[in-house]
């Protein structure tokens, strides 16, 4: 059993060394580069935006794309020429960059004028595909001297023409789905009449 245990071990400790040595190092990732040869040199570096890190001796060296070996032997590379022999560098991810949250899909918003007899009268963003049910009650609903049969979208085409619908409320409280589902459209002008004597 303790045989199989140290065997497990050992496998997950060569397929994490592996999948670090095949990392392509990123900005934003934190690396401990260490030198056997002199502990003065050893440093955290936050890989920048660019790419890049800086590390005494050697200067600005590009980290970003690179796998850690890649790196190792660069740095080992560029401090050559201050060791009689050739340095042990040694590169280790600390952190991964964080990767920057998924901006949430904004939803499209289209502007809704009402006028006359509603609770709030004026310019109103809606989401696009609001039915004219939906776009009446986020006006507050209908006044109480609406004339209910008689409600009106104006909707205005590119070319400068305008089109009329006119609706009668209570067809929609009663359910009719013709009528309920027709949807607002950008710039539509809602206008609910005052209702007339005896109407």
């Amino acid at each position: 059993m303790l045989r199989v245990f140290v065997t497990l071990l050992a496998v997950i400790a060569a397929t994490g060394a592996w999948a670090q040595a095949n990392y392509r190092i990123a900005p934003g990732d934190i690396l401990d580069v260490s030198v056997l040869e002199d502990p003065t040199l050893n440093k955290n570096v936050l890989v920048r935006p660019d790419g890049g890190i800086s590390l005494l001796v050697v200067g600005n060296i590009r980290a970003g794309g690179r796998t850690v070996p890649e790196l190792e032997r660069l740095i080992a590379n560029g401090l050559s020429s201050q060791f009689a022999v050739r340095p042990t560098v040694s590169v280790s991810l600390l952190q991964l960059a964080v990767p920057e949250p998924e901006l949430e899909e904004q939803e499209e918003l289209i502007d809704v004028y009402f006028l006359g007899e509603v609770a709030t009268p004026g310019l109103r963003q809606l989401k696009e595909g609001t039915t004219i049910l939906q776009a009446l009650a986020q006006a507050g609903g209908l006044g109480r001297f609406a004339a209910q049969k008689r409600i009106q979208v104006r909707r205005f085409d590119s070319d400068g023409s305008e089109q009329l619908f006119t609706f009668n409320y209570r067809d929609i409280v009663n359910g009719s789905r013709q009528v309920s589902g027709f949807r607002v459209l950008e710039g539509d002008v809602i206008l609910v009449p005052e209702r007339r004597l005896f109407e």
